[in-house]
């Protein structure tokens, strides 16, 4: 076993002795591609969505230098009809490029550094074959030699994208690289089959990819790999019922990204986290920090900071994805921005609806986090606030709550447009966004005889009361607590008991203030 060479299994073995989800699927659908026109794959997802687990898996099943079926065999693909053929059958070579870039002083050096220590390992092994200072030339002499393929697996393929997103010269140097082993005459000679993976998607030059034999599986199309790109609800419900934990409460921390085929896809990372300490949080902080957040929102291009407002607000942008380049360092437009931001899982992305929004409350505190300390100081305000609206609803004081509203009005007016009872919504969803961690807020909600505008359901943990509010366009508060009653919204409260707090919001158009009716009634079973 090498460095680079047939690994091993030891990081599979490591894998199977945690809360392991059977992901072994993906070597059935990569056995079909091996050594077809299909047999270079790249995928990209977001950090700890399980591209290393992924390549490990890969790795320990196709590395011919150990013996890894007791790792599978009670797995998905042990059932396979052609799990015996592929098993411990190959040559792997096996390259983390984020190891290259830590481990080469100078990160200018990276891809000619690469290219020394690998060949210099499969010189060594393959020792009838000349020293070259070029890799994919060694692989085709070797293959040559031999008559044997090789199966290349890529981790972080595009470390050298991000790390160094100003030098063009060493992406160029790298990305010729790439295409001699995987575009080149001698590619179907040398290579059985390919497996990159990392963050975000081949770049582009123009519309065109630079690599363009390999099939690619994105967040925004993940095609028939969709269930590969993270946990689906059905493994987290599983997950949540070994564990002792409550599925509700994993949904509202980490659900959100919906894929074509799959429906609800889960960040791996977050949910083993919270398995393994028995409590919800905030576990992307641990593997991101908001600074990176912050600078992509900072840069504020064609309105993009009304969008996010609007989407912190529970609202969804229509984007055009087309136009991103796949890289860090060319974005023209918010579009740009905003698709940068689902490959990095900072945003979902409905396929059908060509829309983007905040996943769910893991990631609506990372814009929480970047927004506060921003330069967009009223949206700022109006976050911190929000616990403050939240404990004045709750007390029943409905000046404070209008003025609180007022505030967070006049801090979004160059954002929003205000100028019906949605934006309305969106303003007074910010101006509560602190109660996301005790209630469900649900707009729009179906209940009675219409749509209740919002209502705030106690979370499975909270002893908080549930609130119901209607909102008005320049009519009046006493008008929309009237229609809560008239239109029987209170309904949908049947499995609670006590009591619920009925709010009534106009804002009047003349004024430009906002008044607040609140009270209280008695649940009836």
């Amino acid at each position: 076993m090498g460095m680079y060479l047939n690994i091993g299994n030891a990081g599979f073995q490591a894998i199977r002795k945690g809360h392991y989800v059977d992901k072994s699927g993906l070597i059935s659908f990569m056995n079909h591609t091996l050594g077809t026109k299909d047999k270079l794959t790249c995928v990209s997802r977001p950090r700890r969505f399980g591209k290393s687990f992924a390549t490990q898996m890969l790795c320990a099943y196709y590395d011919k230098s150990c013996d890894s079926r007791s790792l599978f065999e009670d797995l998905a693909i042990g059932k396979d009809s052609e799990f015996e053929k592929y098993l411990n059958q190959y040559d792997v070579l096996y390259l983390d490029i984020t190891w290259f870039i830590s481990t080469e002083r100078d990160i200018k050096n990276t891809v000619s550094y690469l290219q020394e220590q690998v060949t210099d390992e499969l010189c060594k092994v393959y020792t009838d074959i000349p020293a070259e200072s070029s890799l994919p030339l060694t692989l085709a002499r070797i293959a040559e030699s031999t008559g044997r393929k090789f199966l290349v697996i890529i981790d972080e393929w595009d470390a050298l994208f991000r790390e160094a997103k100003e030098d063009t010269d060493l992406q160029k140097e790298y990305l010729q690289l790439l295409r001699g082993l995987f575009k080149s005459s001698l590619t179907d000679k040398m290579i059985e089959g390919a497996y990159m993976t990392g963050i975000l998607p081949i770049k582009k030059y123009g519309t065109q990819s630079a690599l363009t034999d390999f099939r690619e599986y994105t967040m925004l199309q993940p095609k028939k790999l969709a269930e590969y790109m993270g946990f689906t609800e059905k493994e987290v419900e599983s997950l949540c019922e070994e564990s002792g934990l409550d599925f509700e409460e994993a949904k509202m921390w980490y659900d959100g990204y919906s894929l074509a085929r799959v429906g609800s896809v889960y960040s791996p990372n977050s949910v083993m986290q919270a398995v393994m300490n028995e409590e919800f949080g905030d576990y992307w902080t641990e593997t991101e920090t908001y600074e990176s957040l912050k600078y992509y929102i900072g840069l504020n291009e064609d309105g993009l900071q009304d969008a996010v407002v609007a989407m912190l607000g529970k609202e969804r942008c229509r984007i055009n994805t087309r136009t991103f380049q796949n890289d860090i360092s060319s974005m023209k437009s918010r579009d740009d921005v905003l698709t940068l931001l689902v490959h990095l899982g900072y945003l979902a992305y409905d396929s059908a609806e060509k829309e983007v929004y905040i996943p769910n409350l893991e990631i609506a505190d990372e814009f929480k986090n970047a927004v506060e300390y921003s330069k967009w100081k009223g949206v700022s305000r109006a976050l911190l606030d929000s616990e403050k609206l939240l404990d004045a609803t709750l007390r029943g004081d409905a000046e404070f709550v209008a003025k609180g509203i007022d505030e967070v009005h006049s801090a979004s007016t160059s954002i929003l447009s205000y100028n019906d009872e949605n934006s309305l919504s969106c303003v007074v969803t910010i101006a509560y966004y602190a109660a996301q961690r005790e209630y469900m807020m649900i707009r729009e909600l179906p209940t009675g005889k219409g749509f209740a505008d919002i209502v705030f359901l106690p979370r499975k943990h909270s002893s908080k009361p549930p609130v119901i509010v209607e909102l008005k366009w320049d009519k009046t508060a006493r008008g929309a607590l009237s229609q809560i009653e008239e239109k029987k919204y209170a309904g949908i409260l049947k499995e609670y008991e006590g009591a619920f707090l009925t709010v009534g919001i106009n804002y009047n158009k003349k004024e430009k203030k906002h008044e607040c009716i609140i009270e209280s009634q008695k649940i009836l079973s």
